[in-house]
């Protein structure tokens, strides 16, 4: 099967001002933990640039396949562009977040996978475009989205979210001790104007937080801006729709890999997959445990797979990679 990409027509522009640099992190634990088998089928849930999947393509034959989502536009034309180079052109990419990835492999008739992977977070490349509103290191609009088609943007967040709505938001996506103090500045403002760009927000932290405080723990918005980013995008209940339907699509033996860059995400995915590798409760007095009460899955990395000081030297981004594993030992999903 050729390749294709399952998009509407990309924006010259965005084609044409390319500069998606992008190192992927814990390249060779992933492609190690996946257990690549060359017929097989395989998913890179966020393809980004197509670092990962560049070399996870170079190991299938053309009896396998590669099938690649994002919801940036721009990293599937990246992509399309990087795997196009190899000499099989057995992939198919999909411009679509991978909440959707289950209907779309169905629909192209793979109802079992080898390997899933997942390389959560924002990319590099979107935090250095500084129009997309990612960074607090860059002034521009208020934006955040992955997907330039969603309507929900950071602006729309901060100028008409209610006290409590952000407050919650704030407390529990960005861990910020602060919130309530930040969300008040936030709502005494936008009362004389709405906060258009992200520098206006980032003075408006600023002010919320004490001096002394702003010395500790990197840029004070860091929080802020992430809990804003995952709200716009949704990123905590898509991941927990995606981890389960991955997970019902895995062969026996198959793999899913998920790196994850800061707390939330990783206990969403730890706690996820323990429940997936611990049986249901069985009565003890029974001297072996029927098929019934035995677990389909297994955990293989019992602690995160972290980088390693040569990688953290080359690659700022990995600092806070953590790479989780599971793998599927026989079943149907459960």
């Amino acid at each position: 099967m050729p390749w294709q990409t399952l998009m509407p027509m990309p924006n010259p522009s965005l084609v044409t001002n390319m500069e998606f640099q992008h190192t992927p992190v814990l390249l060779q634990e992933c492609l190690n933990g996946l257990h690549i088998q060359s017929a097989g089928i395989y998913v890179d849930a966020t393809i980004g640039g197509g670092g990962h999947s560049y070399h996870i393509l170079r190991q299938l034959s053309n009896s396998g396949h590669l099938y690649g989502f994002d919801q940036d536009e721009m990293a599937i034309e990246t992509a399309k562009t990087r795997l196009s180079t190899l000499s099989q052109p057995n992939f198919t990419l999909v411009h679509k977040n991978y909440r959707y990835l289950k209907g779309e492999l169905l629909a192209h008739g793979v109802s079992s996978v080898n390997g899933f992977l997942f390389d959560l977070g924002v990319s590099s490349y979107q935090f250095d475009q500084g129009e997309r509103g990612f960074s607090y290191n860059q002034d521009a609009h208020l934006d955040m989205r992955m997907d330039t088609r969603n309507a929900l943007t950071a602006a729309l967040v901060v100028n008409s979210y209610s006290e409590a709505k952000l407050t919650h938001l704030l407390f529990n996506y960005g861990e910020e001790k602060f919130s309530r103090s930040i969300v008040r500045k936030i709502i005494a403002y936008r009362q004389v104007k709405p906060i258009e760009t992200t520098f206006e927000l980032v003075d408006i932290i600023k002010s919320a937080i004490p001096s002394a405080a702003r010395q500790d723990g990197g840029h004070p918005a860091k929080r802020t801006f992430q809990a804003i980013r995952i709200e716009v995008n949704q990123e905590l209940e898509v991941l927990k729709e995606a981890l389960h339907d991955a997970a019902s699509m895995l062969s026996k033996g198959g793999r899913l890999c998920v790196i994850s860059f800061h707390s939330l995400e990783d206990r969403i995915v730890k706690e996820y997959f323990k429940s997936l590798s611990e049986p249901p409760v069985w009565n003890r007095n029974m001297p072996i445990p029927p098929v019934a009460f035995q677990s389909n899955f297994k955990v293989v990395t019992k602690k995160p797979i972290v980088s390693s000081p040569e990688e953290l030297e080359q690659n700022r981004r990995a600092h806070s990679a953590k790479l989780r594993i599971i793998e599927r030992t026989g079943g149907n999903e459960r």
